[in-house]
């Protein structure tokens, strides 16, 4: 007979007959094996020697709701499932979860139930760890954490000082994703045509001083570590796109009138230069105050405007359906080899946070930049 409350008696005491089939009681036989795993630690991570190791990590979800939603199970049943494979394979298997419980999302739930944060959070994670544990899942629960616990903030904060020390971590204006109405700085994948993800409340881009991470510093390893990885080609490039890391040369563009003032471009087809029949600025360049014409100004302002509540991703984007925007600044850019004279132009499509925050355009051997002088009537040779 199986010992009271093992796996067999958890079985035989979801089934009950009737007279005829055995109907099978699910919520006895969930809440019973849950109990079970918890008494006998079941998928708590261990280490045997001589045993080989997985390490499944999910993403930790944010506290802020009443609860989980679907996307929350879609993808830890995908984990769960490779966490489980691994250890069948005899593996010592750790998979934990956690709470990333700080931010916005957590900001935001504590105004809108008008509660302290720290009161949702911690009511929302009881929640949160009951309907997971209810699910099934496997998850070590000894290795439970909070990033708002004071031993995890402790270690984090201990990271910022090491990268501080090592010159990784500065302060710099940047041009930032502001939200007025959430009082906060928004990443680009939480603006969606110029709205916040969250309550869809306007979104203007900002230069606001603020602390980075010089993740740059690290670009060849990165990449290099993609090489390992089984991932979708998408996602691939994706993660590439994001590191930024790029081979080329730096290029100076004399400005007529201005002996003061270049324009330095960085590109990685230095080869090209005798193409180029025009120069771009992001928007946010400085430059662009000090080169615009008086009979321009009026209207790179305004241009400046209306683009002010695109995200990065926004402006990037490639596609037939994206049209192109860019407006005259009236100035002139003498070309390094043969001292023609170039427009200057300003783009949402050049990033101020990427190389120096120019181009040189060759329409002739740049798709992106075939489109925009096909859109103004630029030269192509």
């Amino acid at each position: 007979a199986a010992a009271e409350g093992g796996p067999a008696a958890a079985v035989s005491a979801g089934l009950a007959t009737g007279g005829g089939a055995a109907e099978y009681d699910h919520a006895e036989v969930e809440s019973r094996w849950q109990a079970y795993w918890d008494e006998h630690d079941t998928f708590a991570a261990v280490r045997r020697p001589g045993k080989e190791k997985k390490y499944v990590l999910d993403m930790f979800p944010y506290p802020s709701g009443a609860g989980l939603h679907v996307g929350h199970p879609e993808g830890y049943t995908a984990s769960d499932i490779m966490a489980r494979y691994w250890r069948m394979r005899d593996f010592d298997v750790l998979h934990p979860m956690g709470w990333d419980s700080f931010g916005l999302p957590a900001e935001q739930y504590a105004i809108q139930t008008g509660t302290p944060p720290a009161e949702t959070t911690k009511a929302n994670i009881a929640t949160f760890k009951r309907q997971l544990k209810s699910l099934g899942f496997s998850f070590d629960w000894s290795r439970e954490v909070a990033t708002t616990d004071k031993d995890y903030v402790k270690w984090t904060q201990w990271i910022f000082l090491q990268l501080f020390k090592e010159g990784l971590a500065q302060q710099s204006e940047v041009p930032v994703n502001w939200c007025a109405a959430l009082g906060t700085v928004l990443a680009n994948e939480e603006v969606i045509d110029g709205l916040s993800e969250r309550g869809s409340h306007p979104v203007e881009r900002l230069p606001l001083r603020q602390w980075v991470l010089k993740i740059t510093e690290y670009a060849d390893e990165l990449e290099a570590g993609l090489d390992g990885l089984d991932w979708p080609d998408g996602t691939l490039t994706a993660q590439k796109a994001w590191i930024g890391r790029s081979e080329g040369a730096e290029i100076g563009f004399q400005i007529a009138g201005h002996p003061d003032h270049e324009v330095r471009v960085f590109t990685t087809r230095p080869d090209t230069l005798m193409g180029v029949t025009y120069v771009v600025l992001a928007p946010e360049s400085d430059l662009v105050d000090q080169i615009v014409t008086d009979g321009q100004r009026a209207a790179v302002d305004d241009y400046r405007r209306s683009i002010s509540s695109k995200s990065d991703m926004e402006r990037t984007a490639v596609g037939a359906s994206k049209a192109k925007t860019g407006v005259d600044t009236g100035a002139f850019a003498k070309h390094p080899l043969t001292g023609e004279t170039v427009p200057i132009w300003v783009a949402d499509y050049v990033l101020a946070s990427y190389g120096t925050g120019a181009v040189m355009a060759v329409p002739a051997h740049d798709d992106r930049d075939y489109a925009f002088a096909e859109a103004f009537g630029l030269p192509v040779k």
